[in-house]
């Protein structure tokens, strides 16, 4: 696959960033080495790998999936502009 310079500036617009006629030339350029290495990761051979998330093997902490009201009614509540027995007060919207 090959960047040109009328897509170079498609996405430079999709992405929002303004760049001018005279280095669009150079954004194809760019777009077209990143698209050529990754074709090389393609072809790399990774039969048998096994999927990680990081270099270092380590398993993630677990807890137990509990529901819990978090037990911070007040603390939730002081920073509300209007609460009304234990609850968020709002403006009525719909009628």
């Amino acid at each position: 696959m090959s960047i040109d310079q009328t897509t170079a500036a498609k996405v430079a617009k999709l992405a929002r960033i303004k760049v001018e006629d005279d280095a669009l030339p150079a954004l194809a350029t760019e777009f077209n080495n990143i698209l050529g290495f990754i074709e090389q990761l393609n072809e790399v051979d990774v039969e048998g790998v096994e999927p990680m998330t990081s270099v270092t093997p380590q398993r993630l902490k677990r807890r137990v999936d509990e529901v819990t009201d978090g037990n911070q009614q007040e603390k939730v509540l002081a920073n509300a502009p209007d609460a009304r027995e234990g609850f968020f007060a709002v403006p009525k919207v719909v009628e």
